[in-house]
């Protein structure tokens, strides 16, 4: 028979409390077990001492007998010293979906195209400022008015073009499952 100390729910609706019990594996969460050695009131805060009370001698006893805590019960004997629980690591869980790596690589392009457009407009406004001084100052803010112009409306336009292609990129996949 292999034994499991295992928490077994009582308490009413959404006022759970827990008893820590020693049961066969094969019996229901709720059903017979074979010993209770303790109890856990998970609403209780966290430092007070009645939310995990626990019979040491006695898990030590079934821990002898070859009884596997589940993982809950594991982390209340690490916290008595009675056994100790290696903390899990899942890389996977902390990686950011499909979608918002589209999302900052949209955004990456966008600032990109941004940058190139400021460059444009100031290496205009450089070309114009080393223009000859004969023009009079009036023609130079012109025309450097109208670079600042054409470098955003290019932004502008580069922007248009890159949302249009990220709208036709889903349509394009709704198609081919469509088929």
């Amino acid at each position: 028979m292999s034994l499991k100390i295992r928490l077994a729910r009582a308490g009413a609706k959404k006022r759970p409390f827990y008893r820590i019990v020693v049961a066969d594996s094969r019996s229901p969460r709720d059903g017979r077990y074979i010993e209770k050695i303790g109890t856990f009131n998970p609403l209780l805060p966290r430092d007070s001492a009645e939310r995990v009370n626990l019979d040491t001698d006695r898990a030590k006893h079934w821990l002898s007998h070859g009884a596997l805590p589940t993982d809950r019960v594991l982390r209340f004997f690490d916290a008595e010293g009675l056994m100790k629980r290696a903390p899990r690591n899942n890389p996977e869980k902390a990686k950011p979906g499909q979608k918002r790596l589209d999302r900052e690589e949209e955004k990456a392009k966008a600032v990109e195209a941004k940058a190139e457009a400021a460059a444009e407009a100031e290496k205009a406004a450089a070309e114009a400022a080393a223009a000859p001084a004969e023009e009079a100052p009036v023609e130079e803010a012109d025309a450097t008015a109208a670079a600042e112009e054409e470098a955003s409306v290019e932004a502008e336009d580069q922007a248009a073009v890159a949302e249009a292609e990220a709208a036709e990129a889903p349509a394009e996949g709704e198609a081919e499952k469509a088929e």
